[in-house]
């Protein structure tokens, strides 16, 4: 017997005397009667295009992706429904959802107030008062007393008693037998209905190989098949507890996530090993080289872990390919360090190394701020030594534009710094030899895979493919360089510089902001300097700049005598280049900022963050922030300022802030809380990196999934190409970005 359900629920809705939206929807289901077949095997109409053939929920498959047999397959239900037993009445409970039979002896439409259906019904029991806010004339036929229904829906107190809005109803008989299997409820939309999607997976479930690949010997103990797996999870049997199937834990889910990061590990492997086959220049140390007359000019000494990753690095650059004494391998390396670390040097050094060989270099930051910094770092570095450094960013434009993409097309400028701007297609290098990507996390898909493509046309001119090198001060942890990682070589940088002051975390209510600003006042007497940053408010940047604004015009009036900036993403970048001058020189005491001071910003004299809003932002970002203040001989201090109330996210990146300063297990922390998007810039893709794995939770199946992965290119090469087809979808491109 068909399912009645309300408007808006995602059950088929039935009339009787239908209504023009059931009229309609009843023709398309004898049109699809026999219905639903896999999209990818639907005959078209003879008449219209394929497209046009395909009913709302065969397109709304399209559109979650459920093309192919094995997609439904791998479609898991978000819960269960226990359709396989009746409750008495009088045995629910409030906020229970539960399924009960009996017969309808009263449906009434009140007027009073707003309009809705009102039913009433009983078994041996007791009565259940069933509520329709929306509804049709349908309704008022198929809940008509006398009518025997099977009704499952959320119960609750109302005024006359335990009752039901909205619930799903069924016409049953004496002899309708229950559900045999718990009822799986899907991710869905609007225009795929529960009933139609349960029926299509099911279908699927039937015609789908799930033949073993992964051979016996290679397979982990413990885990069951996938096809037992994929069986026991979409139609598992009725007393089997729901929690328990929700329990990722269990042996079912457990083979699922080893067989989505065995496809995840293979896909890194496969990248690796592809780019062993690929060329790049080969660039070694020689005696008096660029690079020794660079070291004594910096202004401080290496620490042993900077000269140790650039040990590291060159070891690299210089390796000979096999069979090619000439040529090397592409480096594809990801350098990390705490904020602080002294990543900037250890690029410019390896960079010297390339360029004393007459090669370019492109170092690539996320800002226009940061970009900047590098700019002034490198050229009071190299231009001494007879460098010529290029500076590409969005706001260059014109004849000064023009000159710089003409020195770099023309080997004169050997250092390219900027934005993305050194990635637009009007850029053209003459001898691309390697590529730097400052916090490669914070660009996102899109321009990452552009930087692919830029490396890819420097190999069309030269020959040969760059290196290339990743910088992140946001430290990876192992579970994730595993695995999204998998394909780089990982360089730490473990040791702050000497002289990097330890820096005090405070947190504070917003009720304390008045103390807070009486602390500002008697540091900007002091003669320090002073942050205050004001977060990105849902994502737009209007209402940060409304945020920041309000709370300068604040501090104006709250410190007449000092001399107060402001810093956003909506100023040109010559009025942010003039702020930042006078903050850097010391003429400014105070900076209201947005977080464009997250990276980059090096002022030694600025020994006091507050950060509004704390709890908007996310860990890394907190020590990113943080990591602005302590660079100068003088204590530090910062204020972690939240409003309340205070979720238990914001309580754990608060208390984490005020636990340790370490990036490592700040990183750890944060991927325990926000998960993998963060470190690769998901957010911007809308695409989530791993649908079942928990890269936080399941260690050991990322290090079995490496090594069975291995094992099958080694041994198997046409089982691992099976893996990766069965599981292949757009992250394919986006994991390797």
């Amino acid at each position: 017997m068909p399912y009645f359900g309300a408007i808006g629920r995602s059950r088929i809705v039935d009339c009787a005397v239908q209504c023009p939206r059931c009229a309609s929807r009843s023709k398309q289901r004898g049109q699809n009667r026999g219905m639903p077949r896999s999209p990818a095997t639907a005959n078209s109409s003879p008449t219209k295009p394929a497209a046009d053939a395909k009913s709302a929920p065969q397109r709304a498959l399209d559109k979650l992706g459920l093309s192919r047999d094995v997609d439904l397959a791998l479609h898991l239900p978000l819960r269960y429904e226990d359709e396989t037993r009746v409750i008495r009445i009088v045995d629910l409970r409030d906020g229970d959802s539960a399924q009960v039979e009996g017969v309808i002896h009263d449906c009434q439409v009140h007027a009073q107030g707003r309009r809705q259906l009102v039913a009433r019904l009983r078994d041996a029991s007791g009565e259940l008062v069933l509520r329709f806010i929306h509804f049709y004339p349908s309704h008022l036929k198929n809940l008509a007393a006398g009518q025997r229904l099977r009704v499952r829906g959320e119960v609750r107190g109302g005024f006359f008693g335990r009752e039901m809005v909205h619930p799903t109803f069924r016409s049953v008989t004496d002899e309708t037998p229950l559900a045999k299997a718990l009822t799986p409820v899907y991710p869905s939309n609007a225009a795929l209905p529960q009933a139609y999607l349960r029926k299509a997976i099911a279908t699927a479930l039937q015609r789908v190989d799930l033949a073993e690949i992964v051979p016996d010997d290679l397979l982990p103990g413990g885990l069951p098949s996938l096809k037992q797996s994929l069986q026991q999870l979409h139609h598992p049997a009725p007393e089997v507890s729901p929690s328990l199937l929700e329990d990722r834990t269990q042996p079912a889910w457990q083979r699922l996530k080893f067989d989505e990061l065995l496809a995840q590990q293979i896909s890194q492997a496969q990248a690796r090993r592809a780019r062993a086959l690929q060329r790049a220049p080969r660039f070694e140390a020689k005696r008096g080289g660029l690079q020794e007359h660079l070291l004594p000019a910096l202004p401080f000494e290496l620490t042993p872990a900077q000269r140790r990753v650039i040990e590291e690095i060159g070891a690299d650059l210089a390796r000979r390919a096999e069979g090619d004494a000439e040529q090397s391998v592409p480096m594809h390396r990801l350098l990390q360090g705490d904020v602080g670390s002294g990543k900037t040097v250890v690029a410019a050094l390896v960079a010297a190394l390339v360029m004393a060989q007459g090669w370019q270099c492109a170092l690539m930051a996320p800002t226009e701020i940061l970009a900047e910094q590098h700019f002034r770092k490198l050229v009071g570095w190299l231009e001494p030594l007879g460098i010529q450094v290029a500076w590409l960013t969005g706001s260059r434009k014109g004849k000064i534009r023009q000159r710089m993409l003409e020195a770099v097309a023309s080997g004169d400028a050997l250092l390219v710094v900027g934005t993305h701007a050194v990635i637009q297609d009007d850029v053209r290098f003459a001898k691309l030899g390697l590529a730097i990507i400052d916090e490669q996390h914070r660009f996102g898909v899109a321009q990452r895979l552009s930087l692919r493509a830029k490396l890819v046309d420097g190999a069309a001119t030269t020959g040969l493919e760059p290196h290339l090198l990743m910088m992140s001060a946001t430290p990876i942890p192992r579970t994730l360089a595993m695995t999204l990682f998998a394909d780089l070589d990982i360089s730490t940088i473990d040791q702050l510089p000497p002289g990097r002051t330890p820096v005090l975390t405070k947190i504070f209510s917003d009720g304390r902001r008045e103390a807070v600003i009486r602390t500002i006042r008697d540091a900007v007497a002091d003669g320090r300097q002073v942050y205050w940053v004001c977060p990105l408010i849902e994502e737009s940047e209007h209402v940060d700049l409304q945020n920041a604004t309000a709370t300068h015009d604040q501090l104006k009036q709250a410190l007449p005598d000092a001399r107060i900036g402001l810093l956003h993403g909506r100023m040109s970048s010559g009025e942010k280049a003039a702020v930042m001058a006078l903050f850097s020189s010391g003429q400014m005491a105070l900076l209201v900022s947005t977080t464009v001071i997250e990276v980059g910003v090096d002022v030694p004299n600025a020994s006091l963050m507050v950060i509004e809003h704390a709890e908007r932002f996310g860990l890394s970002q907190l020590h990113q922030l943080r990591g602005r203040v302590g660079r100068g001989g003088v204590a530090s201090v910062c204020v972690l300022l939240y409003a309340t109330p205070l979720s238990d996210t914001g309580k754990a990146r608060l208390k984490a802030m005020a636990e340790t300063s370490d990036g490592f297990e700040i990183a750890r922390r944060d991927l325990e809380i926000r998960g993998p998007g963060e470190f690769l810039g998901a957010r911007q893709s809308g695409v989530p990196l791993l649908r079942f794995a928990d890269l936080a939770e399941d260690q050991q199946l990322v290090q079995q999934a490496r090594d069975v992965a291995h094992a099958l290119l080694d041994r198997h090469p046409d089982l691992a190409r099976q893996q990766m087809a069965r599981w292949q979808n757009v992250r394919a491109d986006y994991l390797k970005a």
